[in-house]
């Protein structure tokens, strides 16, 4: 409970301290004193049913295979543990890639230097830095994964490895697979509002493992991308490297990688400002398969709104994620303001979500980075 902000704060008087009072009925909010409750309570209950509904879920939703589940979970939640101690048990704190995946690392964040020159700074044993056997069966969890990739149950890869895995599994829910005719050479993806992930783009070589033989080419669209990077295009043909001079993802010149000897890579292009005012651009040379957009937040931003009518008018698969079910549920309100199409993927929990909690939740769910997701 300690250091949740009062439900009702920004709604008219200042709070007056740490909000300690719960709603009793779904006790996923917090208040700071009973007159912002009450004062609250006009638009707290046309969602508290829901919230209510919503926080039976907690275990399943904090239910990872990890051997540090408990540590990055439930103790994240109730502030046994932060982002930063977390890290810095594992000796990545404010390291490389890792900087961003804590509140201190994330404040000195510039997405003028994209993430492209880190790698995992892990012994080779806890990363996927060299060849892999081919995907035989789909993944359907981390444990699938870490299972494929020969990877131990105790390393935190996953924390940056949820990007491409979310896109993996976004492209499965709506049909897209390496074996389908239509994408068997080229896979062309939209992804919008990139932020975080600018900073960790080394990541997204994995999905050399993941679509083999498939080259790949994602437009990468939304404000955070800097002005001046307008329009570059990003290669990607290998992974992210280890922390071991030996190890054959640094000794190999060539890209050794299972099913890219054909010269398939990662392309990666940047393009600054909303979907709707740069989509000409974007599909003067191709047209979509797939569109996805991490974290939106579409109920928090209004510029969201003609970039989801043009969506709707393409008719391209989209899918959404966000921190909670909740922020789906409002998204999918939103979106019903403008499309009177049920959604074709329902809200459902990404089994590739982030496996660490976000800190400082408004709410008392648990919040994780991709953690639900819905498609239209």
């Amino acid at each position: 409970m300690n250091g949740m902000e009062c439900a009702a704060k920004g709604s008219g008087a200042r709070c007056g301290g740490a909000a300690t009072r719960l709603c009793a009925r779904c006790e996923a909010v917090a208040y700071c004193s009973l007159a912002h409750q009450i004062a609250h309570w006009s638009r707290h209950k046309h969602e508290c049913d829901r919230l209510q509904q919503q926080m039976k879920s907690v275990e399943v939703l904090n239910d990872f295979p990890f051997t540090f589940s408990r540590e990055a979970t439930f103790q994240v939640c109730v502030k046994q543990e932060g982002r930063c101690s977390f890290l810095s048990h594992r000796g990545l704190h404010k390291v490389g890639m890792w900087m961003h995946e804590c509140g201190c690392g994330a404040s000195s964040a510039s997405f003028d230097c994209l993430g492209l020159n880190n790698g995992w700074d892990l012994p080779s044993v806890l990363c996927p830095c060299g060849p892999n056997s081919l995907v035989l069966e789909q993944l359907h969890s981390w444990r699938d994964y870490y299972r494929w990739r020969s990877i131990p149950l105790d390393s935190p890869v996953a924390l940056v490895l949820h990007w491409p895995l979310t896109i993996y599994h976004a492209a499965h829910l709506v049909g897209i697979t390496a074996v389908k005719p239509e994408i068997s050479e080229k896979l062309y993806i939209h992804y919008l509002g990139p932020e975080k992930e600018l900073l960790q783009l080394v990541v997204f070589g994995e999905l050399l493992a993941l679509f083999p033989g498939v080259d790949i080419h994602i437009e990468l669209v939304g404000p955070a991308i800097p002005p001046e990077r307008d329009g570059e295009k990003i290669h990607i043909s290998k992974y992210a490297c280890c922390n071991e001079d030996e190890c054959e993802c640094k000794i190999a010149i060539k890209n050794t990688v299972l099913g890219t000897e054909s010269g398939s890579s990662v392309t990666l292009q940047l393009w600054p400002g909303f979907y709707h005012d740069r989509y000409r651009d974007i599909v003067k040379d191709s047209s979509p398969h797939l569109i996805i957009a991490p974290n939106g937040g579409i109920a928090a931003y209004s510029s969201w709104l003609p970039s989801i009518e043009l969506v709707e008018k393409i008719d391209v698969p989209a899918v959404f994620t966000d921190y909670c079910e909740e922020a789906c549920h409002l998204a999918a309100s939103c979106i019903k303001t403008i499309s009177d199409r049920p959604l074709k993927l329902p809200v459902q929990l990404n089994p590739f979500r982030q496996p660490i909690a976000v800190e400082d939740s408004v709410l008392l769910l648990p919040c994780y980075s991709n953690c639900f997701l819905f498609g239209i």
